[in-house]
């Protein structure tokens, strides 16, 4: 057996759900990162209860989303600056975007390459922090789920 896999099944509970966390929490980030096969992987060999590693993943990924919104919510200060990352057409383009489909387009911040992008235009486009978090949460909370059952559904 493999370092990495009795690490997995030697880590105290606890720790699964803070890895759980963490490894959602950057994955929602702009960060290029995969939280998926990490709860898999926690569900599988660690142990404890799916449900708190579904609420500490899901939780996770919605405070990363919400790094996201800030940095786009303040990003605007700076768009004059030259090391401005977008160009203001790409930013109207992205506005726009966000501004057609809507902010019920939160529940697809769990897509890949879209959602995180998603999530920084809501904030840019100042959508009601409140409006955000439950959309985003129930978003990302469906997709861990959906992760979940397909790891038990394996075994």
């Amino acid at each position: 057996m493999g370092y990495s896999r009795r690490f997995l099944r030697g880590a105290p509970v606890l720790e699964s759900y803070l890895a759980a966390f963490f490894s959602a929490f950057l994955a929602s980030t702009l960060l290029p990162l995969s939280s998926e096969g990490v709860l898999a992987a926690l569900a599988l060999h660690r142990g404890g209860d799916w449900v708190v590693l579904w609420f500490f993943a899901s939780l996770g990924n919605t405070a990363g989303a919400l790094v996201n919104y800030l940095i786009g919510r303040y990003l605007l200060l700076f768009q004059d600056q030259r090391w401005f990352p977008v160009g203001r057409e790409a930013l109207a383009r992205a506005q726009g975007w966000f501004a057609r489909f809507g902010t019920w387009s939160l529940l697809f911040s769990w897509l890949p390459v879209v959602g995180d992008p998603l999530t920084l235009v809501a904030g840019v486009m100042r959508t009601q922090p409140a409006l955000f978090l439950v959309l985003v949460f129930a978003g990302k909370a469906a997709r861990y789920a959906a992760v979940l059952a397909l790891a038990g559904a394996a075994t």
